[in-house]
């Protein structure tokens, strides 16, 4: 009896808005940190086929022969998917408590502040969704290719964000986009569950929010963009 009512205060607490809230926190914390890195090596492409495919063919590498070839790409995917799943699955709960606590008559209402970003989140987040499948498709198994198919993720890159795909390109700047107000709110929502929103402190904290959001913005919209205009090419 202690022991089945032990196990029901563990399963509470795990499903808590609290802990709902944490685990949200700590996962886009691990996405927003994977963002920068992928950022980061996406402008490898304004260094050249050469550069960027080396870049590329470094990750399979990494950490061999302590790993075995792709170990930790397989290692960071397995990590990647299973935030992205306890984020969903966080925000979906979350999403269903809020939407009841609204329909209760004797609910008291309150006023909270909501940005536009706050808005866009449940249907930034359904297309960020779609652009990921279609992401990984396209530059990751190389299964979708505009332009033609290529061993090289450069070439690949370069084929597929040409001028007469300008659908694609389109397509990507939006969900990039979307990414953006996605990070703007996340981060400040992050912040608040982990008690740093404090009044004295949101002004820096906007302000961090802000400045991450555009620059991994600005940051993933230069390759395909250049690549479009003709600043990039093969």
């Amino acid at each position: 009896m202690a022991n089945s009512t032990l196990t029901k205060k563990r399963s509470t607490a795990y499903g808590s808005t609290v802990a709902l809230k944490s685990a949200m926190a700590v996962t886009g914390a691990i996405l927003v940190l994977y963002l920068i890195a992928h950022m980061y090596g996406n402008l490898k492409v304004f260094s050249g086929q050469e550069a960027f495919d080396g870049y590329a063919h470094g990750l399979r590498e990494l950490g061999y022969p302590l790993l075995p070839e792709q170990g930790f790409l397989w290692i960071a995917r397995i990590v990647l998917l299973a935030s992205i799943l306890i984020h969903i699955y966080a925000v979906a709960v979350l999403w269903r408590r809020a939407a009841r606590a609204r329909n209760d008559r004797y609910q008291v209402k309150k006023r909270v502040q909501r940005t536009y970003a706050s808005y866009t989140m449940r249907y930034g987040g359904v297309l960020i969704a779609f652009f990921v499948v279609f992401h990984i498709l396209h530059l990751t198994v190389n299964a979708i290719a505009p332009g033609g198919k290529s061993d090289s993720p450069f070439e690949r890159l370069v084929n597929g964000f040409q001028p007469e795909f300008w659908y694609v390109t389109l397509f990507y700047v939006a969900a990039v986009i979307a990414v953006g107000f996605h990070l703007r709110h996340g981060i400040w929502s992050a912040m608040a569950t982990l008690g740093a929103n404090k009044a004295s402190r949101q002004g820096k904290i906007n302000a961090v929010a802000v400045a991450v959001s555009l620059v991994v913005t600005i940051g993933f919209l230069l390759p395909p963009l250049a690549v479009t205009f003709g600043l990039v090419s093969k």
